[in-house]
């Protein structure tokens, strides 16, 4: 009895030498033991985190990236419904309009601005969020979140004009080109109204966060002279396949989609014009709307691990202000022109939250533009209809006096034949 036993210790003995080799060599693919550990013991498991983010802004899997949701999930057992949004005024509208529970928010720094002062943001608690620490200084207490309350910076980048060297025989310098008759039905604009008004501001020499209601209005009668020259495509996601196909001439996007867009085709360049572009920050933030705050806040965590965020760059293609990013000469990113740029001399200028008068303005103004409203050829049609209107109310008019006077001549005939 003790040989077998003696045996069958013997033989679990060596089962153990067998495959303990291979467990204690066994690595994770992206993590730590210690961040394993750190996300494990979040108590997130079977919870849900509701993220409401821009389309094509997390690496989901394709080339070679890691999956960024599922990893979260792996780590921490919670599920995340990850959803998409086109703008900020989308955004806004989803969370203002009630009856949604996002618990992270990714939006662009005068849409925070703006949910800061209508409290619609929850405070953070950075203990929650140890990974800040490799936020580079310059994206810290930005101007939109001074005191670094309630946001922590995700991706920041420039606005660029795209072009395809095609179609267009001379590198622009300049946003007027995409007024050019030459090029109708050959240009891709931007479809949400902030964007497309700071071009035409930029064109005018107007501060992009004016709140002199005559400056909307000139920039939107550009705005609308556009229109009518070139017949614009207002599009967002959609701009990839479109620019990429060659069918078109410019696009209006954002600096980070020109490297993903010119990996596909290699004739399109850009610039940045002289009249001045947008810089922009996005950066993520917790609404008050959250039901799982705690979740919310490992999430920005852990989109800011350094290979997460690597891995993110990397399939988005925008400026990291994560400094393990940024500082890595082996990101593809490193030294591009279009996402790292030099800024000395670019004249750029920051979106800012605006005035209710303003912002109604602005939606106003825009959907006139989008439909000919303020166009010339719309403007002349109004002013020949005004005239053939007036034509034929001069006509009526001349119709009944001639009928009244028409009327009292047989009158007076009348009395005159009675008389007789």
């Amino acid at each position: 009895m003790m040989k077998k036993l003696l045996s069958l210790l013997l033989a679990f003995i060596l089962v153990l030498c067998t495959l303990s080799p291979a467990a204690a060599f066994a690595e994770d693919e992206y993590f730590s033991d210690e961040q394993i550990e750190y996300y494990k013991n979040l108590g997130l498991q079977g919870t849900t985190v509701n993220v409401y983010n821009w389309g094509e802004y997390i690496a989901d899997g394709s080339d070679g990236l890691m999956n960024a949701v599922v990893e979260f999930e792996r780590l921490t057992g919670a599920r995340v419904n990850y959803t998409n949004f086109e703008s900020n005024e989308n955004m806004y509208s989803k969370l203002i309009g009630g009856g949604v529970s996002y618990d992270v928010i990714a939006p662009s720094d005068y849409m925070i601005e703006r949910l800061i002062d209508e409290k619609l943001l929850l405070e953070l608690d950075y203990n929650n969020i140890p990974n800040f620490k490799y936020i580079g200084d310059e994206y810290k207490n930005l101007y939109f979140d001074p005191d670094q309350k309630y946001s922590v910076c995700f991706n920041t980048g420039l606005t660029v004009l795209i072009y395809n060297t095609k179609l267009v025989k001379e590198k622009p310098d300049s946003w007027s080109v995409i007024w050019d008759e030459q090029y109708r039905n050959k240009v891709l604009m931007f479809n949400n109204s902030r964007d497309a008004f700071a071009i035409a501001q930029a064109i005018l020499g107007q501060d992009m966060n004016t709140t002199d209601e005559q400056d909307w209005v000139e920039a939107a009668e550009l705005l609308a002279k556009q229109k009518d020259a070139v017949n614009p495509v207002y599009v967002m996601d959609e701009v990839f396949n479109l620019m990429e196909s060659g069918e078109y001439a410019f696009a209006t996007y954002y600096a980070g989609d020109y490297e993903l867009m010119v990996e596909n085709n290699p004739d399109l360049d850009f610039c940045f014009p002289k009249e001045g572009v947008n810089e922009f920050y996005d950066a993520f933030c917790v609404p008050k709307c959250s039901q799982n705050k705690k979740g919310a806040e490992a999430f920005i965590n852990f989109m800011h691990e350094p290979q997460v965020a690597f891995d993110n760059a990397e399939y988005i293609y925008y400026a990291s202000p994560n400094t393990t990013v940024s500082e890595n000469e082996e990101s593809s990113l490193y030294g591009s022109e279009a996402v790292y740029p030099d800024k000395e001399g670019k004249n750029l200028q920051y979106f800012k939250n605006l005035p209710q008068n303003i912002l109604e303005l602005q939606n106003s103004l825009w959907s006139q533009v989008k439909s000919g409203k303020l166009s010339a050829n719309s403007k002349k049609q109004e002013r020949n209809i005004y005239i053939i209107s007036i034509i034929l109310a001069i006509g009526i008019v001349l119709a009944l006096i001639f009928s009244f006077i028409n009327r009292a001549k047989k009158k007076k005939e009348q009395n005159l034949s009675d008389l007789y």
